[in-house]
């Protein structure tokens, strides 16, 4: 597939870039540092936008792609807002290339507290990351708003806390719903299961919760 990753530089968008080049895909890299990316392949470009809200200058990045992913977000509460803002642009570049498909990565707190959670979770770990985290939830939660709106093929991921650990292949995910009981996913998993689900029909227009085991 000829796929198009915004966020490329991220510690998700990293891998996703890698395992998709991997994979075979033709990869467009989208950053805004290209000297912060480390995956060199015959099959990657990298495109520099410094302004991922100007969907005239994000239509040759998008341009002829089967799909475009996104792994943009705010690491913090301060920088939240970019999420929200840059998939504004991400997507009215999509509609004038006419590109459908586009996978993101949200998080499990914007959905709601799956059946079988146990009392931890419903008691302290969503309320308190819900809490401590708020304006970025509330900015991924509008990019959510968004996306649904769009007349893309969309899927939204919503992992709980990432962390740097391994590929293995190895985690769960619920259409529809966050999976309960779920702590972590490492970020080369959450990539892993991105570009799975890409040729996942039942994904399309549906939020999916991912975790590992």
């Amino acid at each position: 597939m000829r796929l198009t990753v915004f966020g490329a530089t991220g510690g998700t968008g990293g891998h996703l870039v890698q395992q998709a080049v991997q994979a075979g895909h033709e990869v467009t890299a989208v950053v805004r540092d290209p000297a912060r990316l480390t995956v060199a392949h015959p099959d990657l470009l990298v495109i520099t936008a410094t302004d991922l809200t100007d969907a005239a200058a994000l239509r040759s990045a998008v341009a002829d792609r089967d799909a475009v992913l996104s792994a943009v977000g705010a690491p913090t509460n301060k920088q939240a807002g970019i999420a929200s803002a840059a998939t504004r642009g991400i997507l009215e570049a999509m509609a004038a290339s006419r590109v459908r498909r586009f996978v993101a990565i949200s998080a499990a707190p914007v959905g709601e507290i799956p059946p079988g959670e146990d009392l931890l979770g419903r008691k302290l770990v969503f309320p308190l990351i819900r809490t401590a985290f708020r304006k970025i939830y509330a900015d991924l939660a509008a990019m959510e708003r968004v996306i649904a709106a769009s007349s893309t093929d969309w899927t939204v991921l919503r992992p709980p806390r990432l962390l740097d650990g391994p590929l293995t292949g190895h985690y769960r995910t619920a259409i529809g719903a966050n999976v309960p009981n779920a702590r972590s996913i490492s970020r080369a998993d959450l990539a892993h299961a991105m570009l799975t689900l890409l040729d996942e029909r039942t994904a399309v227009r549906r939020a999916v919760g991912v975790a590992n085991y």
